[in-house]
């Protein structure tokens, strides 16, 4: 039976380590396997990846698109459905939304859609609103007002 500590890799599985700079006699003197001159020869002698050969590269060929206004306003999203836990004919305002969690940031405009069903009259105020939140909202007996 063998033992653990008698185990040995197979015959010819494992390389040996290439140890450079070691004497011409090694094989891996002089140059160290990289060649005469150039890049790739020398320390921290690396090709960038972004790097074409000189060619025009990827990034400058494609032409530029489009552009980033900067009187975009960001609206803070909330669906007709989340409203239908408050209380019937409650007043649903920026702040009162912020303190139940259902907008994270209190500075942010709102928005209000549609998506759900709303059985229970509101009073609201936000920001902004489409088109089938404000009918579901006026179809259960609740209001909507604009906040500039």
């Amino acid at each position: 039976m063998s033992k653990l500590k008698q185990l040995r890799p197979a015959a010819g599985s494992r390389r040996k380590r290439k140890r450079l700079g070691c004497g011409e006699g090694s094989g891996h003197g002089g140059t160290c396997t990289k060649g005469h001159k150039g890049l790739k020869c020398r320390s921290g002698g690396r090709v960038p990846p972004w790097f074409e050969g000189g060619q025009m590269p990827l990034q400058r060929r494609i032409p530029k698109r489009g552009f980033t206004n900067p009187g975009r306003v960001e609206y803070q999203v909330v669906n007709v459905e989340k409203l239908s836990k408050l209380e019937s004919g409650s007043e649903v305002t920026p702040e009162s939304l912020f303190e139940k969690r259902l907008v994270r940031n209190s500075k942010k405009p709102i928005k209000l859609l549609g998506a759900g069903e709303i059985s229970i009259p509101l009073r609201i105020k936000v920001h902004a609103i489409s088109k089938p939140a404000r009918e579901r909202i006026e179809q259960a007996g609740g209001s909507v007002e604009l906040i500039r």
